[in-house]
Formats: C-alpha cells, structure tokens, sequence
C-alpha cells in the first residue's frame, strides 16, 4: 500500500485541488500543520484523511507525524508532494513506475528544471546541489524536491530527527545513503505561480551550511 502524503499550512485557498488531483491514484492523508485557516476543513472536504498537529512545527515534523500514520496503517511507502499546487499530481503514476523497479528504490525524487525558476531560485537550487552532491560523495541533482516517494525503511530511520524545515528532505537522502538504498530520479513539471519567496537568505544560508557539514559526516559515520 501506497499513501499520498501531503504536508500543508494556511493552504485552505489551494489544497483541496490538490487533495483531489492526488486522491484519483491514491489514498491521501493530510497533515495540517498548526493552521490558522481551514486548510484541515478543506482537505476533509475533499476526502483526505487529516492529521491536525498543534502548534505549527515545520514541514520536517509534519511530514514525521505522516510518516508514523502511515508506518503503523502498513504502508509500504508513502508519496510526499506539497499542498500548494507546485506538485502536479497528476504526475503521480511516473513515481509509482519508478517504484515498481525491483528491487524498490529507497527514494524516489521528483528532479524540477531549475532552467524553469526564477533567478534566485535557479542559484540557490544549482549551488545547493554541488554542495549536497559533495556532502555525500555521489550526484544529487534535486535535494529540496519535496516530490517524492518514500519507502518504508527511510520512513523508519529518519523518525528519530529533530530536523524541522528543509532540512528533513536532506536527511532522507542521507539516510538513504548510509543504509545502501537506491535513489531513483523522475523528471517533474516546475510549477510558479510568481509568488514570493518566504526564505529568509541569511537563516537559510546558515541552516544549509550545518545541514552540508551534518551529511557529510553521517555518510562517512559506520553503521552501528
């Protein structure tokens, strides 16, 4: 079994089409993190199942308290994709090919076309990727997709983090990483509206560089 997972905050104006998009190919749970608008009474309306997490604690532990639904429904993997309508879920059967390979990949990431972003985005993501990609010895070329599927064995070692924003995303490809999993790459749509960016460059600059040096060691770390 397979589970859309959907990590949303103030998403009400958005999330149901999403909801709905994701729910022609999987069944989908939502996890409403500490909204102040009826992002959960959205989602419910359109058939998700909802989690509701009070206060707001980051996309890291929502996807977490996802993950821990869907470990103990006997998920086998679960497909993360964000609740603002820049994951096309219609592309949802690509991932469920790439799963189908054997052995399953450990990760399968959704890889955007950063040609597609706006300037700063385009940099922050094509830089972001060297450093990872040196981190941890092999070429990453998306690590802040949040498109992705998840397989049970990552869901299990990453629920132990304290890991709250994007730097989550990072970790899973870590984890994959360090247990010899397989991580599988599918091209996606890149999808901007023209919103504005919320980061913070300065904080995000920091948490990047922590995150860079913390996979570098945890892939040089042995297994215990």
């Amino acid at each position: 079994m397979i589970v859309a997972l959907i990590p949303g905050y103030n998403e009400g104006p958005r999330i149901a089409e999403v909801v709905r998009g994701a729910a022609t190919h999987l069944p989908v749970v939502v996890v409403d993190d500490g909204s102040s608008d009826d992002t959960a009474a959205q989602a419910r309306a359109a058939g998700a199942t909802v989690i509701e997490q009070r206060p707001n604690q980051g996309k890291g532990a929502a996807l977490r308290a996802g993950f821990r639904r869907a470990l103990a429904d006997g998920a086998d993997a679960v497909l993360t994709l964000d609740a603002d309508g820049q994951h096309d879920p219609a592309e949802i059967p690509t991932f469920l090919s790439a799963w189908a390979a054997e052995p399953h990949p450990d990760l399968v990431i959704g890889r955007r076309n950063f040609r597609a972003m706006p300037p700063i985005r385009r940099l922050s993501n094509v830089l972001g990727g060297w450093a990872i990609s040196w981190a941890v010895g092999r070429p990453i070329p998306d690590n802040q997709s949040g498109y992705r599927l998840v397989s049970r064995r990552i869901m299990e070692a990453t629920l132990a983090s304290d890991e709250h924003g994007f730097e989550f995303e990072v970790e899973m490809i870590t984890s994959s990483i360090r247990l010899g999993g397989t991580i599988a790459w599918v091209p996606i749509r890149t999808i901007y509206a023209g919103e504005p960016s919320h980061i913070r460059p300065l904080a995000h600059l920091r948490s990047f560089i922590r995150i860079v040096r913390k996979a570098r060691r945890e892939v040089q770390r042995p297994l215990a």
